[in-house]
């Protein structure tokens, strides 16, 4: 009961907000291909695995929303730069 009086500022920001969505659907259909491939593989043989996949699957979904190809995404990533300025970044690297 604490957290929801301390955080009920936050529940009902899709009413005022158009943009904000009551639902947690985009979520959930991101986190669905993470399961199918849980259920066909039964499982991970081991924990590395499962958090590479879960790192890899987060900048893919991430790239996805912000519009970002995911080649892009994924070279900014392993330079260490951050995916908000992913396209700015490396079409400055390929002008330069």
């Amino acid at each position: 009961m604490r957290r929801t009086v301390a955080t009920r500022h936050s529940l009902f920001v899709f009413l005022a907000n158009r943009a904000v969505p009551p639902t947690n659907n985009g979520s959930e259909q991101a986190l669905r291909p993470c399961v199918v491939f849980r259920k066909v593989t039964n499982c991970f043989r081991s924990e590395w695995a499962a958090h590479l996949y879960a790192d890899i699957r987060s900048v893919i979904e991430t790239a996805r929303r912000r519009a970002i190809g995911i080649l892009d995404a994924i070279r900014a990533t392993l330079n260490g730069s951050p995916l908000d300025g992913a396209a700015s970044l490396l079409t400055a690297t390929k002008k330069g």
